[in-house]
């Protein structure tokens, strides 16, 4: 494997035991996505509401000629809205581009996979719906985001968007 190899989470963890997580705040609590599946963090600008979606989907917008399906994660996870100006973290699922809406990003980790625990049993139900195990850091519970639970949540959502947009073909 060369420098320029992009690792995958399967390749990441068989070659040196270690994944790799972009950091995030949603309301409280700190969540880790897997590198390989962040491809950009931005500032959402000009998000178009979609009609009849549900809230949990914020709208959508253009990203560099791509259209985005923007998720808000605190409505998601029936937080109330934050103040101030948020975050995204621009992720591909099956060919679609989404950016769940967050409030802040923080670190890259390199952590241990050994070191991955399931969710504890007394996990707060709205992060354990969404979490797929967690890492104990000093001072911080942090949990794996997990982008099938989290967009199939907003399934229902998504898949009324992309009947619109075929539509619109």
């Amino acid at each position: 494997m060369n420098a320029h190899t992009p690792l995958t989470p399967d390749a990441a963890q068989s070659a040196h035991d270690v994944i790799q997580y972009v950091t995030v705040r949603i309301g409280p609590q700190l969540f880790g996505l897997p590198i390989a599946l962040v491809h950009e963090v931005f500032v959402p600008e000009a998000i178009t509401r979609v009609p009849l979606a549900p809230g949990e989907i914020a709208g959508v917008l253009n990203l560099r000629g791509r259209i985005v399906t923007m998720v808000a994660m605190r409505r998601l996870l029936s937080l109330p809205d934050a103040e101030g100006a948020p975050m995204a973290v621009g992720i591909e699922h099956h060919g679609e581009a989404f950016g769940l809406i967050i409030d802040d990003v923080g670190e890259v980790l390199s952590l241990d996979a050994a070191r991955r625990e399931p969710n504890p049993a007394n996990l707060d139900p709205r992060w354990a719906q969404v979490a797929a195990g967690v890492h104990r850091l000093s001072g911080d519970l942090m949990l794996i985001l997990n982008v099938d639970l989290v967009l199939e949540r907003a399934g229902s959502a998504v898949a009324r968007q992309d009947a619109g947009k075929r539509a619109e073909l």
